[in-house]
């Protein structure tokens, strides 16, 4: 059995008061991309967000994954949890060039892998979070120029890919446990399809 990863296309559409603008909220599992002049808005526990941008023409767009809990060694680049990751980097890079980014251009932002989620702190999988998109991200020769990365707290990211600016805000105060519930529920879906087969990664 081949297993597709899901990761969707975010259709959250709001308007948001605070910055007058047409904004697009992305869950788990969620990516955007845009020429349009858009916020990108995405709050994070122990995902990552990678924000990237053609530095030219201004498309950009936004991602949000978590590496599923593997057996293998964490620190190799093919282990089966880091296709994961790589799909979901993949499927943004592949949509930006689709409307128009150039490569060449390309930069990113990168947000999130905080120690938040109760019972996964041994796993440390903010860490590795962190640890694989900034990886990524070298090999593919994408240059970071920005990055909020580990810690203890949830973040909530904007992002407006057009005039090139991101607004991080740690959420210091959150007790509710809307995020950690949510990354629970997105980890679970990742083990379920961990453990039903291989992965299809495609362009």
């Amino acid at each position: 059995m081949t297993e597709i990863i899901d990761e969707q296309l975010a259709s959250n559409f709001y308007f948001d008061k605070s910055f007058n603008s047409q904004a697009v909220k992305l869950l788990p599992g969620e990516y955007y991309v845009t020429d349009k002049d858009l916020l990108l808005v995405t709050v994070l526990g122990s995902c990552v967000a990678a924000c990237i941008r053609d530095s030219y023409s201004g498309i950009g767009g936004m991602n949000h994954f978590m590496l599923p809990e593997g057996n293998n060694d964490p620190g190799s680049p093919l282990n089966a949890s880091a296709r994961y990751g790589t799909y979901a980097m993949e499927i943004l890079i592949n949509q930006l060039l689709k409307i128009g980014a150039r490569r060449s251009n390309l930069e990113a932002k990168v947000f999130g892998g905080g120690n938040v989620l109760d019972g996964l702190t041994v796993a440390n999988v903010g860490q590795r979070n962190a640890d694989f998109v900034l990886k990524f991200l070298q090999t593919e020769k994408i240059r970071v120029v920005a990055q909020d990365l580990v810690d203890i707290f949830p973040r909530k990211v904007y992002f407006f890919p057009k005039i090139n600016k991101v607004m991080v805000k740690k959420l210091r105060n959150l007790h509710n446990t809307t995020i950690s519930q949510r990354e629970k529920d997105y980890r679970q879906r990742l083990y379920k399809a961990d453990a039903g087969g291989d992965i299809e990664l495609f362009s």
